[in-house]
């Protein structure tokens, strides 16, 4: 089945519809690639995967241990290289220090970007950052 479409709408800016859902978003190209940077870039898009994909499966480990997630954030940071154009690093801060959480709790969540289906999809040049702040 397929998951999304994307038109690509002129001005270096796509509308993407998920397929199953019927959510859209838009995409721009950034503004250091001749852009407008009025919406996420592709390379945006492929860095807060990473994040997403992380604090979820964090979200399913600790729902499966019997805590809970609610509060915490992230903050992503994506650094892009040249010769050729690419993510070169992606940092990633994760914020718990709302919860009270065990060591046990903290020990889980600290195993988990290694699982990550999008960590393990990324090429291995791209630099990933994952700090905690408990």
């Amino acid at each position: 089945m397929v998951t999304s479409k994307i038109e690509y709408i002129g001005d270096l800016r796509t509308h993407n519809t998920h397929v199953r859902s019927g959510n859209t978003m838009i995409t721009d190209a950034p503004v250091d690639n001749r852009g407008k940077g009025e919406a996420f870039s592709p390379t945006d898009l492929m860095s807060t995967s990473l994040a997403n994909c992380i604090i979820t499966i964090m979200g399913i480990k600790a729902k499966d241990e019997g805590f809970s997630l609610d509060g915490a954030k992230a903050e992503m940071t994506k650094i892009m290289a040249e010769n050729p154009r690419r993510v070169a690093e992606i940092i990633i801060e994760f914020d718990f220090s709302i919860l009270d959480l065990t060591d046990k709790q903290k020990r889980i969540l600290k195993a988990i970007p290694a699982i990550s289906p999008v960590a393990l999809s990324l090429h291995p040049d791209v630099k990933q950052n994952i700090t905690m702040k408990f």
